[in-house]
């Protein structure tokens, strides 16, 4: 069985090619034309969002039909596809790679997985279905696996100002806090339910919003052991922050601090900080060490 995901998923390159795995791509649209969001560095988009401000970019997901080209390439070495993808509740990827797949469902047996998460949240369930897949195990098996991992994974994050998510049109349920509030830090995550953005908290500045999410985490997680990933845009210091607080307050387990990828970017700015955390019960001799 194969395994595909996307860019969303924030899967470092040398990663997805350590593992085999293929990354749909996701792409973000520019005034003088498209890119494909993983052939840009996050420092190189960040530098072109904040030269184009107040005006930002916009995103896409595959069309079905890259969707469908890109299984057939698969389907010639395994004909089996486990296809996972950022949440149905924040994009219409999910959608997409469905349709991509019954367009090819004479050569391949496609399973589209909605993380109904992304980013860090994203990447536990994509590294432990191929690892899964590898180790034999059959398709009910690895996505009774996943659906552990998804409902157990909390995705937290912070920002500096809610101007691109209001501007991109991401705001959903945290649209309580735009307008005169916007220069509030708000403490968002992805609700379990629906894979939908919402607000847990709000503060006056980033260090108190760090504060917030360990406080929301600690509640969460209490002595278990986690693994912990922290993910930023271009604020590094706030990010070493994060993970230094969250190694007091929670039992971490495993932990690395990585960037996002610049599709998301597009929706959140350079200050964006967060953490995607998980029980490494549930994760334990899926990865590598």
């Amino acid at each position: 069985m194969k395994i595909v995901t996307d860019c969303a998923a924030d899967m470092p390159s040398e990663e997805l090619e350590r593992q085999g795995i293929t990354q749909a791509p996701l792409f973000i649209q520019f005034p003088e034309g498209e890119i494909c969001s993983s052939d840009i560095t996050a420092d190189e988009f960040y530098d072109r969002l904040e030269a184009m401000h107040p005006v930002i970019p916009t995103t896409a997901q595959p069309s079905g039909g890259i969707f469908a080209s890109m299984y057939q390439k698969i389907a010639r070495e395994d004909k089996d596809i486990l296809s996972l993808h950022v949440s149905s509740g924040l994009s219409g990827t999910v959608n997409a790679a469905q349709i991509g797949g019954e367009q090819v469902s004479s050569q391949a047996r496609v399973t589209v997985w909605d993380t109904l998460t992304l980013s860090g949240g994203e990447r536990f369930q994509v590294l432990a279905a191929s690892h899964l897949s590898k180790s034999g195990w059959t398709l009910q098996a690895i996505k009774d696996k996943l659906a552990q991992i998804r409902s157990k994974t909390e995705v937290i994050y912070t920002l500096d100002t809610l101007d691109y998510l209001a501007r991109g049109g991401r705001i959903g349920r945290v649209k309580a806090l735009a307008g005169s509030l916007l220069h509030l830090k708000p403490v968002i995550h992805v609700e379990h339910s629906d894979g939908k953005y919402s607000t847990v908290a709000t503060a006056r500045t980033l260090s108190k919003s760090l504060a917030a999410m360990a406080e929301h985490l600690q509640g969460m997680f209490s002595d278990l052991p986690v693994w912990v990933t922290v993910l930023h845009g271009r604020i590094a210091d706030k990010a070493e922050q994060l993970a230094e607080i969250l190694s007091e307050k929670l039992n971490v387990a495993r932990s690395e601090v990585l960037r996002i990828s610049p599709v998301l970017g597009v929706h959140t700015g350079p200050g964006i900080v967060g953490a995607s955390v998980v029980p490494i019960g549930l994760m334990k001799g899926l990865v590598e060490s």
